[in-house]
Parts: C-alpha cells; sequence; structure tokens
C-alpha cells in the first residue's frame, strides 16, 4: 500500500484529533498566558503561592500515587495467577477481574459509603468485636478516596499486566531453575523485567486516572478537595474559567511528566525491552 494512501486512510482520525483534542487543548493552555496586559505568568505564581491550592495538588498527588502503588502491589500477583491458569478459566477470571468497571463509579461510590460510613461494615466489625472503642473517622478522608480508586482502577492494572505476563514463557523460568536460580530469583530476574512495559502501563492508566477522577473523591471525599473537584469548583460554581484552565493545564503537565518518568523507568529496569 503507497504510503499517501496510508496517510489519506489516517487523515480523518487526525482531524477529529485536532479538532476536538489537540486544539482545545492548545487553547486552554494558551489562554492560561494571556490575559489582558498581555504575556504573563500570574496565574501559575498565584497558584503556587497560594497553600489551600498546594494542599489541594499534595492530596491530589499522594492519593494518586497510594492508589497506583496499592494497584500495584495487589495487581501483579493476581495478574499472574491468571496468566497461568487455562484459556477457559482464565476467562472467566478476567470477566470476574473487569466487572467494576460495568458497574456505575456512582454506584460503587455509594456502596462504599455504605461500608466505610460510621455506622458501615467496617465500624460495626471492629466495634463488634471490641478492636475500637467508638467508630472511625473513614469516610470523607484521602484514605476514603484511595479505596474507591483502586477499586475502580485495578482491573486496568490487572488486564495491563496479563497481557503481558501471558505471552512470557513459561520454559524461561524452568531454564532458570535449572541453572541453580530458586524461584524468587527466577521470577526476580526473568519475569519482573519482561512484565515491566506491562507494569508502566498500568501504572500510568492508574495514575492519570486517578489524577483526574471526578466523581469517587467527590462522594467519598466530602470536603477534602482534589484538582478535579476543584477545577469543577472554580468552573462550574464560581464561573472563574481561568483559574479552571491553569488548574487544567498543571494537570496536563503532571501527566506528561509522570508518562516521561515510567518511559525512564522501563528503559532502566528492562534496557532491551
Amino acid at each position: 500500500m503507497k504510503k499517501s494512501v496510508i496517510y489519506l486512510l489516517l487523515l480523518p482520525g487526525f482531524v477529529f484529533l485536532a479538532a476536538f483534542m489537540i486544539i482545545p487543548i492548545v487553547l486552554t493552555i494558551g489562554s492560561t498566558f494571556f490575559q489582558e496586559n498581555g504575556f504573563t505568568f500570574e496565574g501559575y505564581m498565584h497558584f503556587f503561592r497560594d497553600p489551600y491550592f498546594l494542599k489541594i495538588l499534595l492530596t491530589t498527588l499522594q492519593v494518586s500515587v497510594v492508589t497506583t502503588i496499592v494497584c500495584v502491589v495487589l495487581g501483579f500477583p493476581t495478574a499472574y495467577y491468571i496468566s497461568r491458569k487455562a484459556p477457559r478459566r482464565k476467562g472467566i477470571l478476567l470477566a470476574l477481574a473487569i466487572f467494576p468497571l460495568l458497574t456505575s463509579p456512582v454506584v460503587r461510590s455509594f456502596s462504599w459509603m455504605i461500608i466505610l460510613g460510621r455506622k458501615g461494615l467496617i465500624n460495626n466489625t471492629l466495634v463488634g468485636l471490641g478492636i475500637v472503642d467508638k467508630p472511625l473517622d473513614i469516610l470523607y478522608t484521602p484514605a476514603a478516596m484511595m479505596i474507591g480508586l483502586t477499586h475502580l482502577f485495578l482491573p486496568l492494572m490487572i488486564i495491563s499486566l496479563v497481557g503481558v505476563l501471558e505471552n512470557i514463557d513459561g520454559d524461561l523460568l524452568k531454564a532458570a531453575q535449572s541453572l541453580g536460580a530458586s524461584r524468587l530469583t527466577a521470577f526476580r530476574r526473568v519475569v519482573f523485567p519482561l512484565a515491566v512495559p506491562g507494569l508502566v502501563i498500568g501504572a500510568v492508566l492508574v495514575f492519570v486516572g486517578s489524577l483526574t477522577a471526578y466523581t469517587t473523591p467527590a462522594l467519598l471525599g466530602g470536603k477534602q478537595r482534589v484538582i478535579a473537584t476543584f477545577l469543577y469548583q472554580n468552573a462550574m460554581t464560581l464561573n472563574d474559567w481561568y483559574l479552571a484552565s491553569v488548574v487544567a493545564a498543571i494537570m496536563i503537565v503532571i501527566t506528561f511528566v509522570v508518562v516521561g518518568v515510567m518511559n525512564k523507568m522501563a528503559k532502566t529496569l528492562n534496557p532491551k525491552g
């Protein structure tokens, strides 16, 4: 197929992306640098000078990082277990793993509100067993947001890892063990480096998803603000579109930085990948 034909086939998709994603993003970021007095960094300086804004940003990063780490810790062994099963059982396990994605975020969040509330399942169990004297304040905290986001994005981590792990030949582990490596060493030196691409993809999806999520933090976080809820508040409630644009630009920059750092880590962990 000629290159001209290939470019022609790509043209509709490129036009669509340019019209509805690239151009709006450029206009959004550009509007933060130009005001009535001309070119300025005042919006960003105001954001990073305000302790309240910085607290929101740090809370968002904390929630996103912890959620990503928890998803990696829970998702890697789960994905490895699924990848070693027979095709029929693997399909059933994958269907169970991705089931949370088929449920509305609102429904999931309200379910966690019932579980994490002061009179919820967890507190009733802890008080009933005598572990605590009074109900814990779990709901409307960053911890509640992390729990809800982990439930939401763990399937993405599992799917990303299963696709890579199932393509790793089991004979590689046997060969490593036959050369004297223990099962743990074989896993660390063979399986983990080969799984890095899926791990990076899953981590990026979880981190960016947690960074930009709105429904789950809004319902489980209460008055605890994150970047997404802060952006919505400024744009839709306070009608401050300039500050909302600044926040959106910061989110975009953080996303690109995280993707770059993850790719750098992937090359370090798996130079030949």
